[in-house]
């Protein structure tokens, strides 16, 4: 079961306001990210066996390096488990965004759907990721349903 692209989409904008890094191609890239690598919340832990977990299915090395990288600037990231992401939303949707923090190119347009895909691809998928930057576009159209 999916979540509510309407009261996500809000809880992403809060969450994001809350550490001054909103903006609305952040909110975009991120609720593709939602719809991409978990169908919108309908798998919290890697199909097939993976390590990946939670809505944006980081994976435990990802998520220790941003805890390294990102601690200082944002305590609340310290101290947590990667695990905890299956079921904190907040925790999820910051890590995500620290994810995209850390790739020096700027964020795509907030309403260039096919550039938002690709991004993610190169950088959150990465080239040899099994995800495409098409699939990214028709699970952005299926569950969020609005640039």
């Amino acid at each position: 079961m999916a979540l509510d692209s309407v009261q996500f989409k809000a809880l992403v904008k809060k969450v994001l306001h809350s550490l001054d890094l909103d903006s609305r191609g952040a909110v975009n890239l991120i609720l593709g990210t939602a719809a991409q690598e978990s169908r919108f919340g309908t798998y919290l832990v890697q199909r097939g066996g993976g390590p990946a977990t939670g809505i944006f299915q980081i994976e435990p090395a990802t998520f220790r390096y941003l805890q390294e990288k990102y601690s200082q600037k944002y305590p609340e990231i310290a101290g947590r488990k990667t695990e905890e992401m299956e079921w904190d939303l907040r925790l999820s949707i910051i890590m995500c965004r620290l994810k995209y923090l850390s790739i020096p190119e700027k964020l795509p347009a907030f309403n260039d759907l096919n550039e938002m895909a690709d991004y993610w691809k190169k950088y959150y998928n990465t080239p040899l990721g099994r995800g495409a930057a098409s699939e990214f576009v028709g699970n952005y159209n299926r569950y969020v349903g609005f640039v």
